[in-house]
């Protein structure tokens, strides 16, 4: 695809559009792809996100962005390797999936489907309202995740 960078890693940004702050690893993802940067978008169904990640022998790396509750102030980041701690399940309640990110996480180490890599960007989300947009603390975090990843993944790109 022209002006689109290949990447050894996948990236997913996982959420609803539709639920404010929940939105922001699909708005992480559009802002990658709109820097040139190969992005998925999913709603973060754990066997769908299992899926993926078997499905990308070539590139064994994976980065996964979501929104997550942790307890930190709206728009704080938080990022942390899955294959080196278990994820904590609340993180990720806001998830309209009753068995969503955690769930398809553990569930493959359990599996011994893990990809090789995986990281995963959490932003910290304050509001779920049906039809709202993402607060501009998390539209802030989007643009830093964004351009944190790129910059992680730039000495992995190759032009497509």
């Amino acid at each position: 695809m022209e002006g689109r960078a290949e990447v050894s890693t996948l990236i997913i940004g996982c959420g609803n559009a539709d639920r404010g702050d929940d939105a922001a690893g699909l708005l992480v993802a559009r802002r990658l792809r709109a820097m040139g940067v190969e992005a998925q978008e999913q709603s973060g169904e754990a066997l769908a996100l299992i899926e993926s990640w078997r499905e990308t022998n070539e590139r064994p790396d994976v980065i996964l962005v979501d929104a997550v509750v942790t307890g930190a102030a709206p728009g704080a980041v938080i990022v942390w390797d899955a294959r080196q701690a278990p994820v904590v399940g609340d993180y990720f309640r806001c998830s309209t999936h009753a068995f969503g990110v955690a769930g398809a996480i553990e569930l493959a180490r359990i599996l011994d489907l893990l990809p090789p890599s995986l990281l995963i960007y959490g932003i910290e989300a304050g509001q779920f309202g049906i039809g709202s947009e993402p607060s501009a603390e998390v539209l802030r975090a989007i643009e830093e995740v964004a351009g944190r990843i790129a910059v992680e993944v730039g000495t992995c790109m190759s032009p497509a």
